[in-house]
């Protein structure tokens, strides 16, 4: 039996974005979004560790903080070559399998995550990168991928476009003939329409009111979130004039 790789999820976070200023530090319920993150991501039980990949800039001390506070590994690395921060960071604690969750999505869900890991895992000679994002059929806010550490090494070493090295993944997700890649796709009617994920005010405001009815909000899985929605639908329309960001990979 093989033994199982070292698997890290690696969540960016610096406190500088054009649309919401400093949103990963603000205020859900009690704790910071970044905080959310993390505590919901220590539910997982097939990850081995958290990494906080932030940036050298001083104005990010504050991030290390907070990864300090919540009993997390960081790293600081390369603020506008974010491929080069995940990349890094990677090689620096020897991760195998490399996870990418951006730190604007605190209602990222666990065992989500483990049932791709799950799939990847049994799988793992037959793919170099999986995500839930490929083809969108999950709510925006509940994206991750899984990539083998040599495929992001690859794409670190040839990745030449601007966009692919501030988005970390495109470089792989644009070449199936070089990577073997898994698209994870939920069953029935995509959801792509739903907005979970934090760029505004009104995002903001939107997650917000779901932390708030959340029995468990550490553990809540995503169809509790969608239960909530069915139940209360005038609530998508906080934030659903919101338009995606170009390439935003969640």
């Amino acid at each position: 039996m093989k033994q199982k790789p070292y698997i890290a999820v690696i969540v960016q976070a610096r406190r500088g974005s054009s649309r919401l200023p400093d949103k990963v530090l603000m205020d859900i319920e009690g704790k910071t979004m970044l905080g959310w993150v993390i505590s919901r991501l220590k539910n997982s039980r097939l990850t081995d560790d958290i990494i906080i990949a932030t940036t050298t800039n001083e104005n990010d001390d504050a991030i290390v903080e907070e990864a300090l506070k919540y009993g997390v590994k960081y790293f600081r690395g390369s603020e506008d070559d974010v491929l080069d921060r995940y990349y890094q960071t990677a090689k620096h604690f020897n991760v195998e399998i490399v996870g990418r969750i951006t730190s604007d999505c605190p209602l990222i869900d666990p065992a989500l995550i483990d049932e791709v890991l799950s799939y990847f895992l049994e799988n793992i000679d037959k793919y170099d990168f999986c995500a839930n994002t490929l083809k969108r059929t999950y709510p925006r806010g509940i994206g991750f991928s899984f990539v083998k550490f040599p495929a992001l090494e690859k794409a670190w070493k040839e990745a030449k476009q601007p966009y692919e090295r501030v988005h970390v993944m495109p470089y792989i997700r644009e070449h199936p003939r070089i990577f073997k890649l898994c698209s994870y796709e939920k069953e029935g009617e995509p959801l792509d329409n739903l907005r979970w994920t934090v760029d505004t005010e009104d995002d903001l405001k939107f997650v917000r009111e779901i932390f708030k009815r959340l029995k468990n909000p550490e553990k809540a899985p995503w169809t509790e979130i969608l239960r909530i929605i069915e139940n209360e639908p005038e609530l998508i329309n906080i934030n659903k004039h919101v338009k995606q960001k170009e390439l935003k990979d969640l």
